[in-house]
């Protein structure tokens, strides 16, 4: 009887395996339906926005040094964006429409000549997307950014390509590089990305210039990638960020000079080239600048002035890398870059001058990510740069709810 028993509860035991595992199965199975049929859907809403309506709208050329230069003696226009987090599963799929929706506004109010993402377009977090895919929410931004007409590109984030995802930095680049929807290879085409130096780390270490007429770049935008998790935490789970890299910070320099005796090679009296830097996770000078703004009572000091806007983030507000970098050393030693923009804590949207540098959050997009966040307002937008034919700069902060300008 006892080896009867015994069998019988094998068997029980054996057939709620087989149940559970079916059920594992045939759930994971619809998802997996579901989600392709999500993420054709979505990307054939996408491709069907209007086109952005601008007069004057500029079209940029390969320079001599491989860089994508607009020309102009106007006043130049760049909407930056960051963290979309379209997760391009069953499970984010009107949340996704809302981002993709949220971009289209921004896009059409800010009417600018370039839009610049600062990371995590893709959230291939499957227990909130469905979805392990960091191509597909990929495609799907970049149908959206094709059908509005406007030039556009990209910087990475750390969820761009999670350690779990399908596809890593390399692939996405490559994606982002084809002959589909990049200039380089399709006149009708509108992404401007390049994967960067190979001797440089990591994807999208890139320039943009804008020079006016006599040959001259008023602005130098540089592209970073400021890369993801470091030091083992593989899942971002202890949010132990990477910082930017030497050969980064030594390729910035060298390029910064190259451009300026190319415009002294015109112009043996025009000042240091100016720029401006993107990338998606801040610098630590963030958290400092911010610091010093608190300890003194909210009031600005020698070294920090509040433009606008506010740290929403709780514990340590900021999230930069964990590291050290001599980032913001070298910038301040060669005396070119003015502002930086970055994206990564959703809900700090301050921008304020530090140390003669202008650190600035960009307000994000993010319906997705942080629990609620859907609900929430005051931190969705963009950001408008707008860069003048000298090369001075200023920017406020676009709300999206009401179209608010915040500056």
């Amino acid at each position: 009887m006892a080896i009867k028993g015994k069998r019988k509860a094998k068997r029980i035991l054996f057939t709620v395996l087989v149940v559970i595992v079916g059920f594992v199965v045939l759930t994971a199975g619809s998802i997996f339906v579901t989600s392709v049929a999500t993420v054709k859907n979505n990307t054939k809403v996408a491709a069907n926005y209007a086109p952005l309506v601008k007069e004057d709208m500029l079209t940029p050329e390969l320079d001599e040094n491989g860089y994508w230069t607009f020309t102009t003696d106007r006043d130049f226009v760049i909407l930056q964006l960051t963290d979309v987090h379209i997760g391009g599963g069953a499970f984010s799929a009107g949340k996704d429409r809302s981002a993709m929706e949220a971009v289209a506004q921004l896009v059409y109010e800010s009417k600018p000549d370039l839009v610049i993402i600062t990371g995590d377009i893709a959230y291939p977090v499957p227990f909130q997307s469905g979805s392990f895919n960091n191509l597909n929410p990929t495609k799907e931004f970049a149908a959206l950014m094709e059908s509005l007409g406007v030039y556009w590109t990209v910087v990475f984030g750390n969820h761009d390509t999670e350690a779990y995802s399908y596809y890593n930095r390399e692939e996405i680049s490559k994606f982002y590089y084809n002959a589909e929807i990049n200039f380089a290879h399709n006149d009708k085409a509108h992404c401007l990305f390049q994967s960067g130096p190979a001797d440089v780390d990591g994807y999208g270490n890139y320039i943009i210039n804008v020079k006016n007429t006599q040959g001259i770049v008023t602005q130098s935008l540089v592209l970073l990638d400021s890369h993801s998790y470091t030091d083992g935490d593989y899942l971002g789970i202890r949010w132990a960020y990477d910082n930017i890299h030497q050969n980064q910070i030594d390729w910035y320099s060298r390029e910064i000079d190259n451009i300026d005796a190319q415009n002294k090679a015109i112009d043996p009296d025009s000042a240091m080239v100016k720029s401006l830097m993107f990338f998606h996770i801040p610098l630590q000078e963030y958290l400092d600048a911010w610091n010093e703004y608190v300890d003194n009572g909210m009031q600005d000091t020698e070294n920090v002035i509040l433009k606008y806007g506010i740290a929403g983030e709780s514990g340590k507000v900021v999230y930069a890398g964990i590291g050290e970098d001599e980032m913001f050393e070298t910038i301040l030693a060669k005396g070119s870059t003015q502002g930086i923009f970055c994206g990564h804590d959703h809900l700090n949207n301050f921008s304020l001058d530090y140390k003669g540098v202008r650190l600035t959050y960009g307000m994000s997009i993010d319906y997705l990510a942080y629990f609620g966040i859907h609900k929430k307002t005051e931190q969705r937008g963009g950001t408008v740069i707008t860069v003048s034919p000298d090369g001075a700069f200023d920017c406020y902060g676009l709300r999206l709810v009401d179209k608010a300008k915040i500056d």
